[in-house]
């Protein structure tokens, strides 16, 4: 490690948390589905067969020969952020991890028996020591939830509908599975997040290095505060158009935005449920087995439902109304989707004649 880079690692010692669940930093969805596929019988068992129909052998051999391997020999300093967050969070085998030639900035943790972590040298290079660190924690994340098995059956499947594409039926249903890791695997995004949060325990370096991806290395052009904004406008604006958009564009994602990451991330740092945590009050490993999957699920289910209750998206409050017996659907949906509906409850004539100006401010802004 140069000294430069050494001046970048804060003097302090950070808080670890032995025998931690990953239950304690997972999003309520990714949580759920986690409980109850660890609960299904016979799971592991299934994987394992899979296991010879997956590329895990040619991937791991595509790295070892075409890639770095981190080590104390090769790109020290990684190798011991890397092991430092394997001590945070007790993950007692440290995973391999690799660095490989991409000037995108990327990373990712696939593996069925053993998870393997790959960054790309465009992260390598975009990151300061602590923005790092939160990623390697990330991933560490990723490894310790069992994520890197759905991950690596993510990109299977992925291929397989590419290479099937001329069979019309047989790619409608892989991409229906397909579909549904994706949204699975945003939200354990999400869970990762914060797990990279509570191994670098430096909320501002996070969300730098959240910036960064989206904007580039140009954070004296970039504000924090700025950049939340943008998230809470992409959640109020529009109208009903604007969220079936927003829908398109996230469903060929595996990750989700990088704005929403970032102010999602936020509110869980400032929740009470992070504070716990830190303080030492978490679920525990050995305590997994005892997890109940309908308890997971309510919770899941809590959580969407306070979403719709609290979001400003135009859709989710129109399912807000439906769901809380608001009459007149079919003028709401209609003023919705004009982006004529006003605040002040007047009649339909009056909606009717404000349609296409309403439209027009809506498309203007």
């Amino acid at each position: 490690m140069t000294e430069s880079s050494q001046e970048k690692v804060p003097s302090r010692q950070r808080k670890r948390f032995p025998g931690i669940s990953s239950r304690a930093y997972e999003h309520p969805a990714d949580r759920s589905a986690l409980v109850a596929l660890r609960k299904l019988s016979g799971f592991d068992t299934v994987f394992k067969a899979l296991s010879g129909l997956l590329p895990e052998r040619s991937l791991r051999l595509l790295f070892l020969s075409d890639s770095v391997r981190v080590s104390d020999e090769q790109f020290a300093h990684l190798h011991t952020m890397l092991r430092d967050a394997c001590y945070v969070l007790d993950l007692e085998k440290v995973p391999a991890m690799y660095v490989t030639q991409d000037p995108r900035p990327n990373a990712m943790c696939i593996g069925l028996d053993e998870p393997i972590i790959v960054v790309t040298t465009g992260l390598v290079e975009l990151l300061d020591e602590e923005e790092m660190r939160a990623v390697v924690g990330h991933e560490v994340g990723h490894a310790l939830s069992g994520h890197s098995v759905y991950r690596t059956i993510l990109l299977f499947l992925t291929n397989l509908a590419l290479k099937i594409a001329w069979v019309p039926l047989g790619n409608v249903a892989i991409m229906a599975i397909v579909t549904a890791l994706r949204e699975w695997f945003r939200k354990s995004e999400l869970s990762a997040d914060r797990a990279g949060l509570l191994v670098g325990q430096d909320l501002q370096a996070s969300m730098r290095g959240l910036m960064k991806i989206a904007g580039g290395n140009h954070l004296h052009e970039m504000n924090v505060d700025a950049f939340l904004r943008q998230a809470e406008e992409y959640e109020a604006g529009g109208d009903l158009r604007d969220s079936v958009l927003k829908i398109i564009n996230v469903l060929p994602r595996s990750h989700p935005f990088t704005t929403v990451r970032a102010a999602e991330l936020k509110k869980w740092a400032e929740s009470r449920d992070y504070q716990r945590i830190m303080d030492g009050h978490y679920p525990r490993r050995d305590e997994d087995k005892d997890t109940s999957v309908t308890g997971s699920i309510r919770e899941s289910a809590s959580h969407y439902a306070d979403t719709v209750r609290t979001s400003k998206d135009p859709l989710m409050k129109l399912v807000g109304d439906i769901a809380g017996g608001a009459g007149d659907l079919g003028g709401k949906l209609r003023d919705r989707f004009t982006g004529s509906g006003r605040a002040d409850g007047s009649g339909s004539k009056g909606g009717s004649a404000d349609g296409g100006s309403g439209g027009a401010a809506a498309s203007g802004a």
